[in-house]
């Protein structure tokens, strides 16, 4: 069996969230994550899905056909499954749905799914049993993790083979990883006291329909994004001084013109972190008219950024409270209703843009890194930062790291929701790739925390070597207290485990909010 990627031991609970189906916020989906809080269904949530469940009982033994419910899925939605065959037909759907490949999900990856899915199941527009649901919670309560696949989506009728693998476990089958290991899912589940569940009609495919593997993914993504803008700003000011830059291009007056919300909030960043600087005043009758762009058009890139993390957060959080089944159940009126709410484009579609972004971002950061370590640029400072020129190399091959990772966010910034591919004999002929694209730029954040982490240890270095002139206040005050997580260190060293320190910083939100 293969190794989790994160092996950290099980979570503290210390909030409690009840899912209802419509409330699940950005910060909520943080906290489930990292598992820091225990799930429960709302009281009103489980009227509306009991109502649902048998509406969906009823049909089951009716003579109409209802897709999903007595017919088969897909190419078989035509043919008419007998109601002795129904139980039967939905542990067959979970079994040869689930083949997915490749390496396992990641816990948060996975706890986002196991809650997101339940929420999705709890809107009571499903058909599905509150047994089902409850034991699908009892899984991420217990931090019973199932072995989800990364690779066998295309988000059509949604993360099929992701979910499927999820599925597994609710019946006794497939992997969970518990208590540090991998086991099968029926002892996963016997060792927190838990039974496996019998499914009814319907109840296979409602545990399977919808995105919610490539929105946890997204989520993550979005998630650390946040983060590494926050810190972005407060590099963008760190190079800014230690390039000896002008703090001209951060007037307010200048994005005022042009009112970009995000726009303005850079250039605010900057000039707080900046107030006061000597570093900044010490040059400021120098004959430079202009500076670099990556320097200049910082607030105009950074804030675009942010301006398109805003919309890509309302997508997820409009998507966490969806609901994504086929068919859908409406209590009110007693409809069952076919569509295609379990497409993911809205997914693939922030995702792609999440990728762009952040790979915009990581292009822009690695240029200033590049400015400050170029002797012939930097305006003063000494070649890669090297104090000893020659002997030793500085920072010149952090600065190719950070050039390597931008130039592979290139290829992954490639969009995957124009690639569609006809599957299901022809049923699905227009799919999303949804779990590509939420898994390029679940990538891309993380490598955007290493192109911004390498330039805050150069931008730190390069602030150094300007002493005795200090930096704003508040600025000195990070520094500070950023060099009990980042210490500075000398001379020719091994520089991997540094970068991916930084990284580490980044990504856990210390250097949010500068």
């Amino acid at each position: 069996m293969s190794k989790l990627r994160n092996t950290n031991p099980a979570p503290v609970r210390k909030g409690k969230i009840r899912l209802d189906g419509h409330s699940l916020g950005l910060e909520d989906l943080r906290e489930i994550a990292e598992g820091r809080v225990l799930l429960s269904v709302a009281s009103k949530a489980k009227k509306e899905v009991q109502k649902a469940s048998q509406q969906v009982a009823k049909a089951a033994e009716g003579a109409e056909p209802r897709y999903g419910i007595n017919t088969g899925f897909g190419r078989f939605c035509n043919i008419r499954i007998s109601r002795e065959e129904l139980r039967e037909l939905q542990v067959n759907l979970i079994r040869s749905h689930a083949a997915g490949v490749g390496e396992p999900c990641s816990p948060e990856e996975v706890r986002l799914a196991i809650a997101l899915r339940a929420n999705a199941l709890v809107s009571g527009n499903c058909g599905i049993r509150l047994e089902v649901i409850q034991l699908l919670l009892d899984l991420y309560n217990e931090d019973v993790l199932p072995k989800i696949p990364r690779q066998g989506s295309v988000g059509a009728c949604g993360d099929l083979a992701p979910l499927s693998h999820l599925a597994l476990v609710l019946i006794g089958e497939g992997e969970a990883w518990v208590n540090g290991r991998w086991m099968t899912g029926k002892k996963a589940l016997s060792k927190k006291g838990l039974q496996p569940i019998r499914l009814e009609a319907k109840e296979g495919l409602s545990l399977i329909n919808g995105v919610q593997v490539s929105v946890a993914m997204l989520a993550r993504a979005y998630h650390l994004s946040v983060s590494v803008v926050e810190t972005a700003d407060l590099t963008l000011a760190m190079s800014l001084e230690g390039f000896l830059g002008s703090l001209q291009p951060f007037d307010a007056r200048i994005h005022e013109v042009r009112p970009h919300p995000g726009q303005a909030i850079v250039a605010k960043n900057v000039r707080r972190l900046l107030k006061g600087s000597k570093i900044l005043k010490s040059h400021q009758d120098c004959d430079r008219v202009q500076d670099p762009y990556s320097f200049r058009c910082g607030p105009q890139v950074h804030g675009s950024v942010r301006d398109a993390l805003v919309w890509i957060g309302e997508t997820i959080q409009r998507e966490a409270n969806s609901a994504t089944d086929n068919p859908l159940v409406f209590t009110d009126g007693e409809a069952i209703l076919s569509g295609g709410n379990f497409h993911g484009a809205p997914i693939s579609h922030a995702a792609d843009l999440l990728a762009i972004v952040m790979c915009d971002l990581s292009s822009i950061s690695e240029r200033r890194s590049e400015k400050l370590v170029n002797p012939d640029t930097s305006r003063g400072l000494p070649a890669f930062l090297s104090k000893s020129e020659g002997l030793q190399s500085g920072w010149m091959m952090a600065h190719v790291t950070a050039s390597a990772l931008v130039s592979r966010m290139k290829v992954l910034s490639h969009p995957a929701s124009v690639d569609y591919m006809v599957t299901s004999a022809g049923t699905e002929d227009h799919v999303s790739m949804s779990t590509h694209a939420s898994e390029k730029a679940l990538e891309c954040a993380h490598q955007a925390a290493r192109v911004v982490g390498i330039e805050l240890l150069i931008a730190m270095d390069a602030l150094e070597l300007r002493r005795p002139f200090t930096s704003g206040k508040r600025l000195e005050k990070i520094l500070k207290s950023l060099r009990l997580e980042v210490p500075a260190s000398k001379g020719d060293r091994v520089l991997s485990p540094e970068i991916e320190n930084a990284a580490r910083v980044i990504e856990q939100g210390l250097l949010a909010n500068p």
